[in-house]
């Protein structure tokens, strides 16, 4: 039986490339595999046309939007995940999903290898092979850009000699990667940290500086899900694309930053998470409502660590899938709504309400009717410095 190798394929050139190159250097027949994850952009089966007509044995297209939506956007939202308490993960969070696709059809397919198209200088190599690694450590892998140094030259010359159906007058100055939770833009002109983005690297939102009037949403949440927006039933998927659009329309979600890449060098990124940010803003709101202090303080933590793995591709690592489970034991009350406009860019809350509030007014109150005992601060005040008093005193006759 002849060798299958199994190919990650997004439909653009590298990749369509790789298919035919694979197949040349190795003998192999090569599956194409690709995951919609809210990409936009072409259909499915126009990419699986594509790919077969590059010469793939068979292309898989998977609709893996609620998927991706529920599994891997839900969990980072409830983690309120933001790498260097920015980023909201964009990229990497559907890298393990499209390598749980790439595992299953190279099991089905009975192949030996799978391949991608990433660079050896970015993060998305690791994702992909650690993440192969850990759910299917058997399986070897391939890296044609990377381990054979494709350049963008080199593959448009192959797609031309080879007569491939692949218009290079649509591409891009910059290198774009997107999907639901949001967009991540880099290269040309934005590798020169002092060159500020102009309005042609976004998509996702409107020009923040643009008058318009602001747009006022509440999001309700059921155990850190979002369930319904103003009040209408959604899926997760809904609501991040709802909130895309909305906040998007605000200039909400646009980031320009230089972060620290897993292989040690730094990069610029500019992204736009709209909904995300939105989602993650509102979240973070309701926690601070519903979440007792020292599980909150602990959480912060925890959801440092979150991003940090998740970002360094260790999606399916033990301690990635221990935090998990504390993340989702914090959920159990965050239930209830928030207020939030949208506008100028930012996206702000202004009103909270929840049956699982911690919030008590007759505590808070400095007005009639509160029942806060005052009497008692004192004596608290005293036994909380006692320690620091007591070292002031022995430093004072050291």
């Amino acid at each position: 039986m002849t060798e299958r190798i199994v190919l990650a394929y997004s439909g653009g050139l590298d990749t369509s490339v790789a298919i035919g190159w694979i197949a040349e250097e190795t003998g192999a027949e090569v599956v194409a595999v690709a995951v919609d994850v809210g990409q936009g952009g072409e259909d499915l089966d126009t990419i699986r046309k594509r790919a077969l007509d590059c010469g793939a044995v068979d292309a898989v297209v998977a609709d893996a939007r609620d998927e991706f939506a529920e599994q891997y956007c839900l969990p980072a939202l409830q983690a309120n995940a933001l790498y260097m308490d920015r980023y909201p993960l964009v990229s990497a969070l559907s890298r393990p999903v499209i390598v749980k696709h790439l595992v299953e059809a190279a099991k089905y397919h009975g192949a030996t290898t799978v391949s991608h198209g990433c660079t050896g200088k970015g993060n998305d190599q690791v994702r992909f092979e650690v993440g192969i690694g850990a759910l299917a450590p058997d399986l070897k892998v391939i890296a044609p850009v990377r381990d054979f140094a494709w350049t963008r030259e080199k593959a448009i010359a192959w797609a031309h000699d080879r007569n491939l159906p692949i218009d290079q007058s649509k591409s891009s100055p910059y290198s774009v990667d997107q999907n639901v939770w949001g967009r991540a833009v880099e290269t040309g002109f934005l590798e020169d940290i002092w060159q500020a983005p102009i309005e042609d690297v976004y998509s996702y939102t409107d020009n923040p500086a643009e008058p318009r009037d602001a747009d006022e949403v509440i999001i309700t949440f059921d155990k850190g899900v979002p369930v319904a927006i103003d009040g209408e039933t959604v899926t997760v998927l809904q609501a991040i694309q709802q909130l895309n659009r909305r906040a998007g329309a605000q200039g909400v979600g646009r980031l320009d930053m230089v972060e620290d890449r897993l292989v040690g060098i730094k990069s610029r990124e500019v992204y736009e998470a709209p909904g995300a940010l939105a989602l993650i803003t509102a979240h973070q709101e309701l926690e601070n409502v519903t979440v007792e202090r020292d599980l909150a303080r602990f959480k912060r933590q925890v959801e440092q660590r979150w991003g940090e793995l998740v970002y360094d591709g260790l999606w399916f690592s033990p301690l990635k899938d221990a935090l998990d489970t504390f993340v989702a034991q914090t959920q159990k009350y965050v239930s209830g709504d928030i207020r939030m406009s949208l506008h100028g860019g930012r996206a702000v809350v202004n009103g909270r309400r929840s049956a699982q509030s911690l919030y008590d007014f007759n505590l808070a109150t400095y007005d009639e009717g509160d029942t806060f005992d005052q009497s008692l601060a004192k004596g608290f005040v005293q036994l909380w410095g006692l320690p620091s008093k007591i070292a002031a005193k022995r430093d004072q006759h050291a």
